[in-house]
This record gives C-alpha cells, structure tokens and sequence, in this order.
C-alpha cells in the first residue's frame, strides 16, 4: 500500500532518513528506523544500521530499535508502537515486527531483493505469523531510494 505522506507520516520518516544518512557516513548501508508511541508520537528509540561497526550480522536498523525500545519500556511487546523505516524490512527484521506486536509499519523504499514485507518471504501474510500489523510502503520512497543508490554506486 502506499501514502501521500500524511504530515504525522513525515516527521518520523525525515528522522529515519537522517539515521539512514548518519549510518552512510559511517560505512553502513544507509538505512535508518525510529519507533514512536502510536498515541503521543513521542519517539521511543531511533538507530541507523551498525551491523559493520557491531560486527553483528543482526544489527539492522529496526533491530537495534526493537532492542533499545523494550529495554527502555521494559517490555517484550510494543503493541501501541509504530515502526518507521528507510527500507522495506527483511524477512528477519519482518519477523521480529510482528513479535513484538507494533501497530503500524511505514516504510519509504521498496526491497524487491531482500524485502520481507512486499517482496519475498512475504512474512505477514504467512499462516504461522502471529501478528501483522497495518502497513504502509512508499512514505518518502524517492529520497530513501537516491539515499541506497548514492551509497551503492559509490562502492560499485
């Protein structure tokens, strides 16, 4: 599904995109999340990719913002959260959404080759998931797309 970018859309996804260039400038793929309260639009946590720097192939932006938002709330679950990212999720960090049970998911670019959530593994829409969430794909899609482009064209 795609957006017209709501203003209450922009805001997180422009943070998520500064991650995303924060991670660039630190040799990572330029991909950057940042989780909210559903209700107050507080931000909860915000990480770019740090697998290079953690040497930890699990170290994506969403699961770094999945660990840093349950510590910091206590909790295994983020039921009223939502998830805004630069990238449309992996099939690992799809996986982990729908355990911790977040509202909604935005994202800005599609994956076609690695995605989870549009393409590939499709892991919401799987029998044995246990929880999907609302989505929504395409939110600032353009800019996050020259973010990759940019950086990978560089290494190429």
């Amino acid at each position: 599904m795609s957006t017209d970018d709501s203003p209450m859309e922009q805001a997180p996804m422009v943070q998520a995109l500064e991650e995303a260039r924060a991670a660039a400038a630190r040799g990572e793929v330029p991909v950057g999340a940042v989780l909210v309260d559903g209700a107050t639009g507080e931000v909860v946590a915000a990480a770019g990719n740090r697998t290079q720097e953690l040497a930890d192939p699990t170290a994506h932006a969403e699961m770094v913002v999945l660990r840093e938002a349950a510590a910091k709330l206590g909790a295994p679950r983020l039921p009223g959260c939502d998830l805004y990212v630069t990238l449309e999720p992996c099939a690992m960090c799809a996986g982990a959404v729908s355990l911790a049970r977040l509202r909604r998911l935005y994202f800005a670019a599609y994956d076609p080759k690695s995605g989870g959530v549009e393409h590939g593994a499709r892991v919401f829409e799987q029998a044995t998931c246990h929880h999907k969430p609302q989505v929504v794909g395409g939110v600032a899609e353009t800019e996050a797309a020259e973010l990759l482009k940019e950086f990978f064209g560089e290494r190429r």
